[in-house]
């Protein structure tokens, strides 16, 4: 048992009436944070562990508070020690959405998951200081990560100057596109992993402790063309446009033009999907955390698609393909 493992476990004795029955990893993630299941007095909770050294606490608590105030089923605190980076939560069960999404079921759940986007969207206040703005210095940054963790480290590539120029243009074009789009209060990470299929208040959502002020596009692009599983174009395109539909009845402006729409969710994408693909390569190659290479070419191949569709993305998916990027497949 690690020593963090030992400081859970001694604080929980301090916060329960009595020492828990039993305690197991409940679920990790792509921080450093770690989450424990404990069964105690017939029931169950969430412990997150965050080293107060490499995570802080205080946005998941604050941003958490928030959400629950505008009808999101977020976790609940229990308890906490925040110089420990210690949190009790309440227990959103185990079924996560990632496991659970079928043919059969997907329109229901994303029915679910679009209401409670949408209370999201339209509840929080942009001008509200508790949230960062997303701004094109972090849309910038996040994908650097694409040319540096991906394209340099886990490709091993060295980029011709007429490359570089490429990609820097590109990604002034997909901040501007983000910068353009109506401000909300982004999740930043609403996808199958960070939904829990719940009943009642379907779903719940976690791991929102990084959200921002940003475009309107971005969660919806975060569900609708996750890095962990697909659906069909013209299904997404149906989603996006009845979302939009939907945004508008509730009162949001700048909505009007629905190609407008569905071009904003298309570039958002590229700009997230960038992002993530240089996340997985530095998980990977910082982490250890070797399974987020399967995800990439999933990823990658949004990006292509989309690019495939739009003139001013011609030259990086030239770029993706001269390389050979585009035929990339993790080692068996």
């Amino acid at each position: 048992m690690s020593d963090r493992e030992h400081l859970v476990l001694e604080w929980l004795n301090t916060v329960l009436p009595a020492a828990p029955d039993r305690m197991a990893p409940a679920s990790s993630d792509a921080s450093f944070r770690r989450y424990f299941r404990v069964w105690h007095d017939g029931q169950t909770r969430i412990v997150m562990d965050a080293p107060p050294d490499k995570e802080d606490c205080r946005p998941f608590v604050a941003i958490g508070q928030a959400m629950r105030g505008l009808g999101l089923n977020v976790p609940e605190i229990l308890a906490g020690d925040l110089d420990r980076g210690l949190l009790l939560l309440t227990d959103l069960g185990n079924r996560q959405y990632l496991a659970e999404l079928d043919a059969g079921s997907v329109s229901g759940l994303y029915a679910d998951a679009l209401a409670a986007l949408a209370r999201l969207q339209t509840g929080g206040d942009p001008g509200s200081p508790l949230l960062p703005p997303y701004d094109s210095v972090l849309l910038l940054r996040e994908m650097e990560l694409f040319r540096d963790w991906f394209l340099g480290r886990l490709l091993g590539l060295a980029l011709r100057v007429d490359e570089q120029q490429t990609l820097d243009q590109t990604f002034a074009l997909l901040a501007d596109n983000a910068l353009e789009q109506p401000r909300v209060w982004v999740h930043r990470d609403y996808h199958s992993r960070n939904l829990m299929v719940t009943d009642p208040a379907n779903p719940g959502v976690l791991d929102f402790q990084d959200a921002v002020v940003g475009a309107v596009t971005y969660d919806l692009v975060s569900l609708l063309r996750d890095c962990y599983i697909a659906w069909p174009r013209e299904q997404v395109e149906r989603w996006v446009l009845d979302y939009r539909a939907r945004l508008r009845a509730l009162g949001m402006s700048g909505l009007d033009d629905a190609g407008q729409f569905l071009r904003w969710f298309d570039l958002m994408g590229v700009q997230r999907h960038l992002k993530a693909i240089g996340i997985f390569a530095r998980l990977n190659l910082r982490d250890g955390k070797t399974g987020y290479l399967r995800d990439i070419p999933r990823t990658l191949g949004y990006v292509l698609e989309v690019a495939g569709r739009y003139a001013e993305l011609a030259d990086v998916r030239e770029l993706l393909r001269a390389r050979r990027v585009d035929r990339w497949e993790p080692m068996p």
